[in-house]
């Protein structure tokens, strides 16, 4: 295998795309054409994450988050990213980051969040838009179920809990090819009418290269006539945190007990708990303050994230339980995750845990 047959399954689970502004998901460190046998999943690439992946024979580190934000300049080993870089380069280890676009898929660091505290109809807390484009294309009737079918497989019309979604019109095609034509209806040189559907649906954008090569292969016509707008859509399958449902309410104290076991974090700092049952929860991996509004308009009781500061707790204003795991605590079983589904799809490529605990903060 080649390190690109990892990055780029990775990259069909959380496209590039869907990574933020600020961040620097992708191939870090190495070439992505260099053979790989092992590969090491940690939440970051520190100097002794590189130094097991050294021991353990690793040609790979998975990382959550990316060694390197900004431009290095020099590589003089005079802070820990150099040092990171220079050492992954010296014994031919690549570094590979999967962050924020990580973050913002269904089947990410948030679901497992999810998973852990036993949540229950979830679904993405903000929704992004600006993802999502819509394919316009004419088929003649006979066709249509074939073409159709194309273009789902290669993974368009998905919104939320539903696939294969699209809308069919039917119309009056036109069309008079040259003498160079070959037309799969008609003849050339002669006007043909033919009864089509205008069928339309939608996709992300990271996947159009893909969906367009469906329907041109599946499409009867020599010359396929399609069209793709862009939309402002809000798209419920790409976005930041998430929120779902406990099985049953549970009173406050109870439930935050529960997620001191269940994210196993040594501490939980938390704002004034409601005179109410826990009923439904919103979670975001990591720094989730952007996401306070949004948890409290989705009418979830408590917010488990990280990375809240002293102000920010008053902004909870006796309107929602806010619970600060701790950044590191949220999203360290995003390792297993990747491992899962590294594994699933490659049952016989070494895809190991690392044994390094990189949380920079201790607790007493």
């Amino acid at each position: 295998m080649k390190i690109k047959d990892i990055t780029d399954y990775l990259e069909t689970i959380a496209p590039i795309d869907y990574q933020e502004s600020y961040d620097n998901s992708g191939l870090i460190v190495g070439d992505k054409n260099a053979p790989v046998k092992k590969a090491l999943i940690t939440l970051d690439a520190t100097e002794e994450v590189i130094d097991e992946a050294i021991r353990e024979k690793c040609q790979l580190v998975i990382a959550h988050h990316p060694i390197v934000f900004g431009g290095l300049k020099k590589f003089n080993g005079k802070n820990y990213v150099e040092r990171v870089v220079i050492k992954a380069i010296k014994n031919n280890i690549a570094i590979y980051a999967i962050h924020t676009n990580y973050d913002n898929v269904l089947t990410g660091v948030n679901a497992k969040i999810c998973e852990r505290l036993g949540l229950t109809d979830v679904r993405i807390l903000a929704p992004n838009k600006g993802i999502l484009k819509k394919l316009a294309t004419f088929i003649p009737n006979q066709y249509y179920e074939e073409v159709t079918s194309a273009v789902y497989a290669a993974g368009a019309g998905n919104i939320g809990n539903y696939s294969e979604t699209g809308f069919g019109t039917p119309g009056m095609g036109t069309f008079k090819g040259n003498a160079a034509s070959k037309p799969v209806i008609g003849n050339a040189g002669e006007k043909e009418h033919v009864e089509e559907v205008r069928f339309e649906t939608i996709y992300p954008a990271s996947i159009e290269s893909k969906v367009l090569a469906a329907l041109l292969q599946a499409h009867p016509y020599e010359e396929v006539a399609y069209d793709l707008i862009a939309l402002d859509n809000y798209y419920s399958n790409v976005g930041s945190g998430m929120v779902g449902n406990l099985k049953k309410p549970v009173d406050g104290l109870t439930f935050l007990k529960s997620v001191k076991k269940s994210l196993k974090t040594d501490c939980i700092r938390y704002t004034a708990i409601l005179d109410k049952p826990v009923e439904r929860v919103a979670v975001c991996g990591g720094a989730g303050r952007f996401l306070l509004n949004s948890a409290i308009g989705a009418g979830a009781d408590v917010f488990i994230t990280g990375d809240f500061k002293y102000h920010d707790f008053f902004d909870a204003d006796g309107k929602i339980t806010v619970a600060d795991v701790g950044h590191f605590e949220s999203e360290q079983f995003t390792k297993d995750l990747l491992a899962e589904q590294i594994s699933k799809k490659f049952p016989t490529f070494a895809a190991l845990i690392s044994n390094i605990s990189t949380n920079p903060i201790k607790y007493l």
